[in-house]
């Protein structure tokens, strides 16, 4: 059998503590007026703000403040244009950096900005390349900074949809872990958990291939011996670094090979309720696990099935461990995450079939291992939810 495959990733990857001290210098050598995007808390971004204006450069700060809405892109690039600024720096979590890179595009792509989203708009590619990135996380979870679109929420379609391009991919990608040692132990519950996800759908996805193999098995690994050292010890860095290197990974990883199952569900549930993306994916994972290896078992898929049983041998450490204790262990750490049902969120029966609907239209489900019935996935949705569902 023959093995072909693309990989694209950012231009630069910048790895390791400290790290987020060159930002400002490379800023210089890639453009004249910043526009900082930050989170709800800018004092992460205080420092690159001031090494900017060392080099006199004058940034202009904007927040986002929330996961990013179309709206908040849209005037994003409206007020950057206005600055004439040509370089966008991200320094926060997977919104604000998803955030930079739509506004990126949008600097240089001024038409309607339906004409680029997906599912709800016509999915055109950019007319023209965006404005360079820097990509900075400042939590361990999306990984962001190396993927080539950014998630938004159009409320008026209430779903998730995505702008993406090859293009936009960031220029650089700082990673630093030390800035992730300020994260209180539910954000990195809920941010490490969306990292785990992001390793574990890509490594068994119909779209694998040998180079994210690489990256999954690795990031797996790690997250196994580091993620619950991280979420009780916050402030042991060398398990802050690896839960780094997990998130950078998954998000190599995704983009190159897709994802499942798992997001494509979050994706929808995320449109129609306000939920922690990193929490829904947790409640979904192990359900979504369960119900693909009973469907790769049922439909004879005997080498796509042997990929949960290494999943289940790193995360467990027992050689010889099956598909289903991998599930168990994941199952135990969401209860000792204490990860809410589905239920908590508002979601009921009545809304099954529209989540099931906009599930089935994600790009996420087409890296699932195996296709998935209507009634598979209203399993997988039964369970999630929970036993509040009012059902």
């Amino acid at each position: 059998m023959s093995i072909k495959f693309e990989f694209a990733t950012a231009a630069r990857i910048v790895f390791g503590r400290g790290t987020i001290g060159t930002v400002a210098r490379r800023a210089a050598q890639m453009g004249r007026t910043p526009f900082l995007v930050t989170g709800r808390n800018r004092e992460r971004a205080v420092s690159v703000w001031e090494e900017l204006r060392s080099l006199n450069m004058a940034p202009e700060i904007y927040p986002v403040p929330e996961e990013p809405t179309v709206e908040r892109v849209v005037e994003g690039a409206r007020i950057a244009v206005a600055k004439n600024c040509d370089l966008v720096i991200g320094v926060g979590g997977g919104s604000v950096i998803d955030g930079a890179k739509a506004i990126a595009a949008l600097i240089r792509n001024r038409d309607d900005v339906m004409n680029y989203l997906e599912i709800v708009g016509l999915g055109r590619p950019l007319s023209h390349a965006p404005v360079p990135v820097i990509a900075v996380p400042t939590t361990a979870g999306t990984g962001a900074e190396v993927t080539s679109n950014a998630v938004l929420t159009s409320k008026t379609h209430r779903v998730k949809v995505s702008l993406r391009h090859a293009e936009m991919l960031p220029s650089v990608a700082i990673i630093d872990p030390e800035l992730t040692l300020s994260m209180p132990p539910h954000v990195t519950a809920g941010t490490g958990l969306d990292a785990l996800t992001q390793v574990l759908e890509p490594y068994v996805s119909s779209l694998a291939n040998p180079m994210t193999d690489i990256f999954c098995l690795d990031a797996l690994g790690r997250a196994a011996r580091s993620f619950r050292k991280a979420w009780e010890e916050g402030g042991d860095l060398d398990a802050r670094e690896d839960m780094a290197m997990v998130s950078l990974f998954g998000g190599l990883a995704l983009a190159n090979a897709k994802l499942g199952a798992v997001h494509g569900f979050a994706a929808a549930f995320g449109g129609m309720f306000d939920a922690p993306h990193g929490l829904v994916c947790a409640r979904l994972l192990p359900f979504v696990m369960a119900v693909n290896v009973k469907a790769l078992q049922a439909r004879g898929l005997p080498d796509a099935l042997c990929r949960y049983e290494t999943v289940s041998r790193l995360l467990t450490g027992d050689p010889e461990a099956s598909a289903e204790q991998g599930i168990d262990w994941i199952m135990t750490l969401c209860n000792d995450m204490k990860v809410p049902e589905l239920s908590h969120y508002g979601i009921t029966p009545v809304h099954f079939a529209e989540v099931i609907d906009r599930t089935q239209r994600t790009s996420s489900i087409k890296g699932n291992p195996v296709a998935l019935s209507v009634e598979e996935l209203g399993e997988i949705l039964q369970q999630a939810v929970g036993s509040n569902s009012g059902r």
